[in-house]
């Protein structure tokens, strides 16, 4: 990790150089939790044009360092952005999350019969434009619409995308799209889009029965009571629904949910009770006594004897001391094997993102009292939680399957 703040400023230092005698379209200062893809997202630009104007050869960026942006006009932005060019610890499911989109619709615009990709591919990111023909002249008259009379105006503001005003006019992107006849999902700030009225509701004469509970049967649980859950920042259904003991498609049921786009800020139904996978008490004591007894062997990346160990490699080497039969992954492979927990327990795994790379990128064991133990570029050793930098890069506590 010092080696990567070291190339990070190096970089800075020869961008401030480039600069210096340059009249610049328009330039963004690298603020503190920033990455390309969240900068390129804000700009409507994409990873590969900010490196290209940069002279960038790696995903690095350091506090305050100046970038040059190609600033385009909203419209133009709106009509460019279709493609996506796959980088390093993408996945399909997060490319479809970026642009507020389904996996099914990137399967079908790419014609993907699975979700496997690879860096430097191209991707189409919103529908491709329709060819069509003029409609002969109706020979009788047409029936009278009744969705532009009853619909409103809505303003689109930052943050806003085609499934968070359906879902806040109780209405589908699809219909969205049809009022406004979009052949697109590309909408920009100020934009004025036709949205369904609100329509008064109609007195029932009939009685009204009280309604019994929500119950839903899953291979691993039944749901009685159901509670809120509000989605944060870097929430999937994915995530909410492993972290609950559901599948997506019963979590999507239970919400009445058409597709996987979801928004922060929004109220998803969810168990009442969670539940979290049960300590492993005897495996997590080996696990810390194991850990503990490496303490400063030296940092190899990609080791996993005790020549030399990396962070992955560490986690590996210490859960097969402890009698866990678990195969040598990435801390990635780790993540994708292990359960999200809000109350972490000494032999937890503690993950990092945004560490050397974009994305899960480093992990350790946690001993307790904010203290967690794991193979850095010093070696073998523990440290603090509460530290800034931990803090900052700081992704979730897990437990192993």
């Amino acid at each position: 990790m010092k080696k990567t703040i070291v190339r990070a400023l190096s970089t800075a230092a020869l961008l401030s150089t480039v600069f210096a005698g340059t009249a610049l379209a328009d330039t963004y200062k690298v603020q503190k939790g920033d990455t390309l893809s969240k900068i390129a997202l804000k700009y409507h630009t994409s990873v590969k044009d900010i490196k290209t104007a940069n002279g960038l050869k790696s995903d690095f960026l350091s506090v305050n360092q100046m970038l040059k942006i190609t600033v385009a006009s909203k419209m133009t932005q709106a009509s460019q952005t279709t493609t996506y060019t796959v980088v390093k610890g993408d996945a399909l499911i997060k490319i479809a999350n970026r642009f507020h989109v389904t996996l099914a619709e990137l399967q079908q615009w790419n014609k993907l019969n699975n979700t496997i990709i690879h860096v430097g591919q191209v991707l189409k990111v919103s529908a491709p434009k329709q060819t069509t023909t003029t409609p002969k002249p109706a020979t009788t008259p047409a029936k009278p619409q009744t969705t532009t009379a009853s619909s409103g105006v809505y303003t689109v503001k930052s943050g806003d995308y085609l499934g968070k005003i359906a879902g806040k006019h109780s209405t589908s992107v699809t219909n969205l799209k049809s009022l406004n006849k979009l052949k697109s999902d590309m909408i920009y700030v100020g934009q004025k889009l036709k949205v369904p009225a609100t329509k008064a509701p109609v007195p029932s004469t009939k009685p009204t029965t009280a309604k019994p509970p929500v119950t839903i049967t899953t291979p691993a649980t039944t749901v009685k009571d159901v509670t809120d859950y509000i989605v944060k920042s870097g929430d999937t259904l994915g995530k909410i629904a492993l972290n609950y003991k559901l599948t997506i498609t019963d979590l999507k049921t239970l919400n009445k949910l058409t597709s996987d786009n979801i928004y922060v800020g929004q109220k998803l139904k969810v168990p009442g009770t969670k539940t979290e996978p049960t300590v492993n008490t005897d495996l997590s004591t080996k696990m810390i006594a194991s850990a503990k007894k490496l303490i400063g062997i030296p940092y190899v990346w990609g080791g996993s004897t005790l020549s030399g160990f990396d962070c992955s490699g560490f986690i590996y080497y210490v859960a097969n001391q402890a009698g866990m039969e678990i195969g040598r992954y990435s801390a990635e492979g780790f993540y994708d094997r292990t359960y999200y927990v809000n109350t972490p327990k000494p032999g937890d795994i503690v993950f990092f993102e945004n560490t050397y790379k974009k994305g899960i990128s480093h992990l350790g064991i946690y001993l307790g009292n904010n203290q967690f133990i794991h193979a850095n570029d010093d070696g073998v050793m523990i440290s603090n939680l509460q530290s800034a930098y931990y803090q900052t890069h700081f992704e979730s506590f897990k437990r192993f399957y």
